[in-house]
């Protein structure tokens, strides 16, 4: 029989308080979306109001510190006593004391993958594929064939494009309208469909999709009948950009090439990435930051929409006084006391949240303003200075996860429009005498080199390393090829016009 015996384990663990945990999910929080989690946690806490009418009023939640201290979590609420009841200071609720916080809303249990759901409000419009079996009523279809045509529709991708082939299809009447059709038969009524707006949707490829707006456009066009033919014929030398050979195969003059090509470039490769879906958000650029310059010297505002003006409800104050002017205390009026010394705590926790937010908010963008200030005052690229999240933590005395927290999701409205915060971090390059310059100026190099480039002879990635080289900036090849391609530059083949 095994023996029963004590050991002693040394441990390090590090455990997030609620209060830590609400802080972390309210600064990941952009300004477009605060206002709605204000509001959520204002239905979730009645004692929790906008102070719309009084500004000047003197609020429960007045306390400006920005430490949130560790909170014990309750085990099991059967075990307070009646002591427990008796031990309520209403003080605390009714002055301005608000040390205390109560064992309130700990559901996270340190979890971040219990996030709460919500519910994303969306505008209904009708979809692509509505507005495609909308146009059936055009066609003198008979009750096989409307069947056929709804699920061709059913099988069209967002982009427009019909990728399966007639067989299965077919499999898929066979055994959801239990329909014995031949392939011959669904590519009929695909080819009706093919005449549907917008031109070009039901193609099984790109090719066939640009062929079919071209047919729509004028027949006694020139340029357009050298534009199918290219299609028709030189589709994969057409795509790889091997202009000399397709103008020599075509006998066409360099001016007939590019008139061509322009009727090409004109189509639309998806004709249904044009039409809205209900799965599809519209968003907009709300900046959580505003920087002015006056006069040279810069100025730093936090957008309001960030500083909701919250207090403690009146009506939960006066139920406090209430009780405590009460002669008769019963069990029940203890146990509703002590539910809404809870809701006054969560309000005032939250409401210390939001100012902690705004004060981390501040702090951080005013370290970025103050490191890339030459940026902010002249709007040019190439001064921007290598930047990294440690450099801004280290100046805040924050953690990197919270600089990171702030830096994601925000932007910030300057003269020179709108920037996303983490457009200002990069890494460091040396050049030749040993500075170290932001790889934010390299890349603004090459995309200026790479523009003013002759498009006849674009520049491979070799003669853009010795470019930069003769500037002064130690490059290799393959880190060129690494910013060309997060610019989304083409290789110097694919650059190549006419």
């Amino acid at each position: 029989m095994a023996s029963i015996r004590q050991t002693q384990q040394q441990r390090m663990l590090q455990k997030l308080s609620p209060q830590q945990i609400q802080l972390v999910k309210l600064l990941q929080i952009p300004t477009a979306s605060l206002e709605e989690r204000v509001k959520e946690e204002m239905e979730e806490n009645p004692a929790l109001e906008y102070n719309d009418e009084n500004p000047e009023r003197d609020d429960l939640a007045d306390s400006d510190s920005n430490d949130f201290s560790e909170q014990k979590e309750t085990d099991n609420e059967e075990e307070q006593s009646q002591d427990e009841y008796d031990q309520i200071d209403l003080s605390d609720y009714l002055g301005d004391g608000d040390d205390d916080i109560a064992d309130y809303r700990t559901r996270d249990n340190n979890y971040p993958d219990q996030e709460e759901t919500h519910t994303i409000p969306v505008k209904v419009e009708n979809t692509f594929h509505d507005f495609l079996a909308s146009q059936l009523s055009m066609l003198q279809l008979n009750e096989p064939q409307e069947k056929i045509a709804r699920q061709v529709i059913g099988s069209i991708d967002d982009d427009g494009y019909l990728r399966r082939d007639p067989h299965s299809i077919a499999n898929d009447l066979a055994f959801s309208q239990n329909m014995t059709v031949s392939g011959k038969e669904i590519q009929e009524v695909v080819k009706k469909i093919q005449e549907f707006d917008p031109p070009g949707v039901g193609a099984a490829d790109l090719r066939e999709c640009l062929l079919l707006q071209l047919k729509r456009k004028s027949p006694d066009d020139l340029h357009v009948r050298h534009a199918e033919h290219i299609l028709e014929k030189y589709f994969d030398e057409f795509t790889k950009k091997h202009y000399e050979k397709i103008q020599k195969s075509l006998n066409l003059s360099d001016e007939d090439m590019k008139l061509a090509i322009d009727e090409v470039i004109k189509l639309n490769p998806k004709p249904g990435g044009n039409f809205g879906s209900v799965n599809k958000a519209e968003s907009y650029i709300v900046p959580d930051f505003f920087i002015y310059n006056n006069n040279g010297k810069l100025e730093l505002t936090l957008n309001s929409r960030n500083a909701p003006d919250l207090h403690i409800s009146d009506n939960y104050r006066e139920m406090l006084r209430s009780y405590e002017k009460s002669e008769k205390k019963d069990k029940r009026q203890k146990e509703a006391v002590l539910f809404i010394k809870q809701k006054i705590d969560a309000a005032k926790w939250f409401i210390d949240a939001i100012k902690q937010r705004q004060h981390t908010l501040l702090s951080t963008m005013e370290t970025i303003m103050r490191y890339q200030e030459e940026f902010f005052l002249t709007g040019d690229e190439t001064t921007l200075r290598p930047m990294i999240l440690k450099d801004i933590a280290d100046r805040t005395g924050l953690d990197i996860s919270t600089v990171s927290r702030v830096a994601n999701s925000k932007y910030v409205q300057t003269e020179f429009g709108p920037y996303k915060l983490k457009y200002f971090f990069s890494e460091s390059l040396s050049t030749e005498s040993g500075e170290e310059v932001s790889t934010r100026e390299v890349k603004k190099i090459l995309q200026d080199i790479i523009d003013n480039e002759n498009k006849r002879k674009p520049l491979s990635d070799e003669n853009l390393t010795q470019m930069l080289q003769d500037k002064g900036y130690n490059i290799a090849r393959r880190t060129v090829a690494k910013y060309r391609e997060q610019l989304n530059i083409s290789v110097a083949r694919l650059r190549k016009e006419l």
